[in-house]
């Protein structure tokens, strides 16, 4: 962004099915969406950006943005020098009601707003609201380790594969401990609970694209609805629905 201000809310649409294509920015970026949910890759991984999220990207860091449903975006561009303080790594993080609507606010009027005035006010509250947004696990840290990083691909590929972990241990040719030892350290997540997150993601994305939760599950390896929607629960802390779209949650 070219506009001289620490910080630059742009309101941007897309259609279902949209991607940014693979980019980066100079300044850093948090990307919220008041509609739609998202899916960013990035070299360290996977992040879910469901309604109430957001993505904060340190600059420089090349990312790939896709839309799942149509996503009405709200985006500010952070002048990297200016917010030193502010975390170094990817992270999705809670969106208050106040940071919300202060997004939405400065989106809606000039880049180039007063920084004395009602923007720059917004602009400052923005800042200080992100400092305090909680992290949340919608993502999935992929591995350093060539072999696993390959394991993970191939999974993340099929994420429905029903192979266990000695399987996929004599696939990559490691030991049951080495790839148990080394994924948990690289990753913060063991391998079960990588699996169990990666299939949250997936689903979360097929469900927004409107597939019905009940072939969601089953196209995931659940033999149910309710295992899938009991393992969501013990994972997430609340109920998944919140994540998908309306066609796709059954009714009662």
């Amino acid at each position: 962004m070219e506009v001289d201000r620490t910080v630059v809310a742009v309101a941007k649409e897309f259609s279902a099915g949209a991607t940014t294509g693979l980019h980066s920015h100079v300044r850093a970026q948090f990307i919220f969406a008041i509609r739609g949910l998202m899916v960013a890759t990035t070299d360290a991984g996977t992040w879910l950006v469901p309604p109430g999220y957001a993505l904060w990207l340190p600059a420089g860091i090349s990312h790939d943005v896709a839309m799942h449903g149509a996503v009405s975006m709200r985006t500010a561009y952070l002048r990297a020098e200016d917010v030193r303080d502010l975390p170094r790594d990817c992270r999705i993080v809670t969106v208050p009601p106040l940071l919300e609507a202060a997004l939405v606010a400065l989106s809606a009027g000039p880049p180039a707003y007063d920084e004395s005035g009602r923007g720059g006010h917004l602009a400052s509250l923005i800042l200080d609201e992100i400092t305090r947004a909680p992290a949340t696990p919608f993502a999935l840290p992929v591995p350093a380790d060539r072999r696993l990083r390959r394991l993970a691909q191939r999974l993340i590929e099929h994420p429905g594969s029903s192979l266990d972990i000695d399987h996929w241990a004599d696939e990559i040719g490691v030991s049951r401990r080495t790839l148990t030892r080394v994924f948990r350290a690289q990753t913060g997540l063991s391998f079960g609970a990588w699996r169990r997150r990666l299939r949250l993601l997936r689903g979360a994305a097929r469900c927004a694209d409107g597939e019905p939760l009940a072939r969601v599950a089953a196209g995931l390896g659940y033999n149910s609805l309710a295992a899938f929607l009991s393992m969501a629960r013990r994972e997430l802390g609340t109920d998944f629905a919140h994540l998908c779209s309306p066609r796709a949650i059954p009714r009662r």
